[in-house]
């Protein structure tokens, strides 16, 4: 029960007001509140509600970070983006996909090939493709470039920014290189890194995006384009809810 009593700093970090100014609504009655010995406690679940009753404080969830900022997740409107992200992988014949920058999901991903399913049936091969989204989030390159996954297809990323700051990012892949598909001894390997029975990864060896090289450098520059367009999404939504903010400050005084 008590975890789910937030404490007058939490409701702070949530509203954007000082001390006094929560105090004074808790003894008014203007925010749900219950005394807990001689301090004020505020019920999540309430706050939440009166939250969206009064479009009082910012539309983010009181999980956001520390630092006040809102969650990548929620300056992404996940609809919206999925069919931007679906339209865009058909049209190019790829997958695509947005992680935040520990790799974890955003978004479905669109257009998966075959071989990406079947080896997500391994946490294992799962982990293996977490530390690749990872790995691709700290490149030190700006620029989209192919390299080498997990499972030995291409994939790029394009980089999503709020401002100034990178939030997000953007990965087109599934494609196969041009020496496809491998030779026993690779997939061998594949087999072992991955936790993949041997069978099961043969049997989705051609089930993969195919572009040649002339269509490999036509899509390319499209993953930081398609990334521009959510960090644009993004940065509106950002705006918005910076000024929901500053009206919540206002209307609470």
């Amino acid at each position: 029960m008590i975890s789910e009593l937030l404490t007058t700093k939490e409701l702070q970090d949530v509203l954007h007001v000082d001390r006094t100014t929560i105090y004074r609504m808790a003894e008014s009655g203007r925010i749900p509140a219950v005394k807990v010995g001689n301090q004020w406690r505020f019920p999540r679940a309430q706050i939440e509600i009166w939250l969206q009753r009064n479009n009082a404080a910012p539309t983010r969830n009181l999980g956001s970070s520390a630092n006040g900022s809102v969650p990548t997740a929620d300056l992404l409107p996940l609809e919206c983006v999925q069919l931007i992200q679906d339209g865009f992988a058909e049209a190019l014949s790829v997958m695509i996909l947005v992680t935040d920058l520990q790799g974890n999901l955003i978004t479905r991903p669109s257009n998966p090939c075959g071989l990406y399913s079947a080896a997500e049936t391994s946490p294992v091969a799962r982990q293996r493709c977490l530390s690749l989204w990872m790995d691709l989030a700290n490149q030190p390159s700006l620029a989209p470039k192919f390299q080498e996954s997990h499972l030995g297809l291409m994939c790029a990323r394009g980089l999503i920014r709020v401002g100034s700051e990178i939030r997000a990012m953007l990965v087109m892949g599934g494609i196969a290189p041009e020496a496809w598909p491998p030779d026993e001894e690779h997939l061998a390997r594949m087999s072992e890194h991955l936790e993949l029975d041997i069978d099961l990864l043969r049997a989705h060896l051609d089930e993969v995006h195919r572009l040649d090289p002339q269509e490999q450098d036509k899509v390319l520059p499209f993953v930081q384009r398609i990334a521009d367009i959510l960090s644009h999404i993004a940065g509106e939504r950002n705006q918005l809810f910076s000024r929901l903010q500053r009206i919540a400050e206002i209307t609470q005084l």
